[in-house]
């Protein structure tokens, strides 16, 4: 009796954690070593999109509350892109260098059939492209998949460009004009995003000053600046808060807007790519009175999605660009609105996101809230 009392409040618990979500699958395949779980957040803009995460996760509980917190931002994320999908992701506990396998990913793409729709997946942090292409053998719910295999390759350029058009709507904003020459950028991290943000920059004749562990890019930025007469400043990481910039451009890891760092900021505007910048949503308060102007992370990297989104109709290229150029109108009217409304950016985006949602809601019915793309039915 006491064992059945005990089970009846860990499975009132558990449901209580999901009651923000329409579906939590797990998915436990021991021949494979598969141990998932794929969380469902909102489909009232259409069926759930996200990546899937792989990381040895230290419990089944600490991946549950990642895959949670991961899926309800993708809903907010496809609003504020304007995107037929609502808010998933998936995540794989196990070390991605090593308990990884195509029976794995096979699967994993079971599971992911076994949905009938509700849920498209790709890569994310962990996983590649290449671990996707053992997916589609099951499924044909997937997307960001290489170019050779109908995809629309590689994310980080839609996504770059996207950041891109992020500033020159912050310089617009702040300097009522939206060129990126004459100012001065500093670049957490150079990786696949940052790296051609950076180079966008240079070309365009602007100011910059990076820091990244990756002593090689370093260096392959210091060639392309000393090429186009225009030298990049590199500092060691931990100085990258306090030089003195226009705008900081954190395009590495999440959490680095913090009780430590914001305190060393001297720039106007923070507009970067990293997810989840913020450690903590009500820092934005300590960002407004030290009059920065913060770019809601969901809004500035929406370029990758948008591109993933577009790949299920039919990759297209140019159907991406012209998609990604609205995060520049998309993040105006965000901060045009945070002022008129004495709220933080942050706020304001969230706000248009969920009056998004409460439109749609009230235009569906029942079956309309699982419509699939239209290319689905083509197949």
């Amino acid at each position: 009796m006491e064992q059945l009392e005990k089970s009846k409040m860990k499975k009132k618990d558990i449901f209580e954690k999901i009651s923000g979500h329409e579906q939590v699958m797990f998915c436990n395949d021991p021949k494979s070593g598969l141990k998932a779980i794929i969380a469902i957040h909102d489909t009232t803009l259409g069926p759930a999109l996200g990546g899937t995460r792989m990381y040895p996760y230290e419990s089944v509980e600490a991946a549950l509350d990642d895959v949670l917190r991961l899926s309800e931002g993708m809903t907010y994320k496809c609003a504020a892109a304007d995107l037929d999908f609502g808010g998933g992701k998936a995540v794989i506990i196990g070390d991605p260098q090593t308990d990884k396998s195509p029976a794995l990913f096979r699967s994993f793409g079971q599971y992911v059939e076994s949905l009938n729709g509700r849920f498209y997946t790709g890569t994310d942090m962990g996983t590649t492209m290449d671990d996707f292409v053992q997916a589609l053998k099951e499924t044909n719910f997937i997307s960001g998949i290489p170019e050779a295999y109908g995809g629309g390759g590689d994310t980080s350029i839609p996504t770059a460009i996207g950041v891109i058009y992020a500033l020159k709507a912050t310089n617009k904003y702040l300097f009522d004009n939206d060129a990126l020459t004459g100012k001065t950028y500093a670049i957490q991290g150079l990786g696949k995003v940052g790296f051609k943000v950076c180079k966008h920059l240079l070309k365009d004749g602007a100011n910059v000053i990076v820091t990244d562990l990756n002593e090689q890019a370093i260096k392959e930025i210091e060639q392309i600046g000393k090429k186009l007469g225009n030298p990049v400043t590199v500092v060691k990481s931990n100085e990258i808060y306090s030089v003195e910039a226009d705008i900081f451009i954190p395009c590495a890891m999440g959490g680095i807007l913090n009780k430590d760092t914001i305190p060393q900021l001297t720039v106007r505007a923070i507009v970067g790519s990293a997810n989840n910048q913020l450690k903590y949503e009500s820092l934005i308060h300590e960002l407004h009175q030290k009059n920065i102007l913060y770019a809601p992370d969901y809004i500035v990297n929406a370029g990758g999605l948008i591109s993933v989104a577009d790949e299920l109709y039919g990759a297209n290229q140019e159907r991406v660009l012209n998609k990604t150029k609205t995060i520049f109108s998309s993040l105006l009217e965000i901060y045009e609105q945070a002022a008129l409304e004495s709220i933080s950016t942050l706020e304001a985006a969230d706000r248009k996101c969920l009056k998004t949602l409460e439109e749609q809601k009230n235009r569906n019915n029942f079956f309309s809230r699982f419509k699939k793309p239209k290319w689905h039915f083509n197949e």
